[in-house]
């Protein structure tokens, strides 16, 4: 497959943070687990990434394995909201300039605040979108936060 330069792989280099590109078939699906099994990855380690809207109308970004849910009450707690409810899938590209399945926490159309659940700091590197369906990167979740200015919480109810 071609290499083509993601809005997040230029944000990445030009800042110069180290990462990695892995490349997989858009046909593997957009779901997490699927991507992560084609590419040999640890789903703990694979990221995805949800936006919100809460009460207040303000979009909030979360970021947790695709192999947990988001705990909303949690979410809300954490961004001191009401509730909040997920994006509905045709705002997404509107709000954030990507599509569901490729949406990343990194290079979105504005900065909404961002939060990566704590479990991705037992890791030395996490993989996420790369802002288009085919398209992983991997970097440390301590570069994740500071480039996407976000702070780690617990956002998910163990199953």
């Amino acid at each position: 497959m071609a290499e083509v330069k993601t809005n997040v792989m230029r944000m990445l280099d030009k800042a110069g943070t180290p990462h990695s590109v892995h490349f997989y078939s858009p046909d593997t699906g957009i779901d997490g687990l699927s991507v992560a099994r084609t590419l040999n990855q640890d789903p703990q380690r694979v990221f995805k990434t949800l936006v919100t809207q809460g009460k207040s109308r303000t979009f909030y970004v979360f970021v947790i394995p695709v192999t947990a849910t988001l705990n909303m009450k949690q979410a809300a707690a954490v961004c001191g909201e009401k509730s909040v409810e997920m994006l509905p899938q045709k705002l997404l590209l509107p709000h954030t300039g990507y599509i569901h399945g490729g949406c990343s926490p990194l290079g979105m159309k504005k900065a909404y605040p961002t939060f990566i659940d704590e479990t991705a700091q037992l890791f030395d590197t996490i993989c996420i979108s790369g802002g288009k369906i085919g398209v992983q990167i991997e970097l440390a979740p301590g570069d994740l936060c500071s480039l996407s200015g976000a702070q780690y919480a617990k956002l998910t109810t163990a199953e």
